[in-house]
């Protein structure tokens, strides 16, 4: 980044900006180099006036809220990287047809708790998923047969070149865990999304957010992870085809397949991202030599590899 660069976020962010900053102190797995740039926001105005100035001065960015689903390069990432922590969260809860209005920096564990609290069901699925609302609204995350696009309504977004807009759930093109930010990465940035509810029992909700959270504990490993590594093959589960392979437990450096649940890589301690790469590689080899199937990776790489 331009010397001049640099100095005009400085003036613009103040103390909201800093420099060289590991990334795995801000990603599920505690993985991850130096960014150049951290900008933290706290609103959708934040964060639409923070994409607005790094577009403007042409400085690469990519946006963080949780920190799940992505592996990020021990080289880190050039360029800036925006915190999401966005979190205001709307209820409409009198209508006969409820929603929510949420910002993208919101936690889907914290929306699904709100949500239960006052008796409305449709998103006991995400009080079990971890990351953002943002993040969700990207992957289509979901769990327990239930995902972002069963419960979405629409995005709000900024565009670079089109400006504000709210493109209705249709317009996402979602598939199983994947959208069209996903797949062609458009030049936007979602600023709040509002999903879809209804009127429940209080006591039935509880029950069932319970019940998904006693499951998840019992099948998914404890410890810093990406969440699932792989997508699901059809008619098959990673996990299954990874642990068949032979390499649940499977170690490289500090990196390690879990051995409770093969689809979940986990870092033991002070773990490189170089390790985790070689791990994946070494789980899509294996799963191709034996079985023909090629693992389709549900995390994102990020930076240089």
């Amino acid at each position: 980044m331009k010397a001049s660069t640099l100095s005009e976020l400085r003036t613009t962010f103040g103390d909201r900006l800093q420099e060289n900053v590991p990334l795995s102190g801000y990603t599920s797995a505690r993985i991850g180099g130096p960014a150049d740039v951290l900008i933290f926001v706290r609103s959708a105005d934040e964060l639409a006036q923070a994409a607005r100035t790094l577009w403007e001065k042409d400085v690469p960015f990519i946006l963080l809220g949780g920190g799940s689903n992505v592996l990020v390069s021990d080289k880190g990432l050039r360029g800036a990287v925006i915190i999401n922590r966005a979190r205001l969260v709307r209820f409409n809860s009198q209508s006969e047809s409820p929603t929510l209005q949420a910002e993208s920096g919101a936690t889907l564990n914290d929306i699904a708790q709100r949500a239960a609290r006052l008796g409305l069901c449709g998103l006991e699925w995400a009080s079990t998923v971890p990351g953002s609302l943002g993040g969700a609204v990207y992957g289509n995350a979901g769990a327990y047969d239930g995902d972002t696009a069963g419960s979405l309504a629409s995005v709000r977004l900024l565009h670079r070149k089109n400006g504000e807009q709210t493109w209705p759930v249709d317009k996402l093109e979602y598939g199983y865990r994947t959208s069209i930010f996903k797949r062609t990465h458009p030049p936007a940035v979602i600023l709040s999304a509002q999903m879809i509810l209804s009127k429940g029992d209080r006591q039935e909700i509880r029950s069932k957010m319970e019940k998904y959270t006693t499951l998840r504990r019992s099948s998914q490993p404890a410890g810093a992870s990406m969440g699932s590594m792989f997508k699901n093959p059809p008619g098959e589960f990673a996990g299954r085809l990874i642990e068949a392979a032979g390499l649940k437990g499977k170690r490289i450096g500090n990196a390690s397949i879990s051995t409770q649940h093969a689809n979940f890589f986990i870092n033991d301690h002070a773990t490189k991202a170089a390790d985790v790469h070689k791990l994946i590689k070494l789980a899509q080899k294996t799963v191709l030599e034996q079985f023909d199937i090629k693992l389709e990776l549900e995390v994102e790489l990020i930076g240089e590899w």
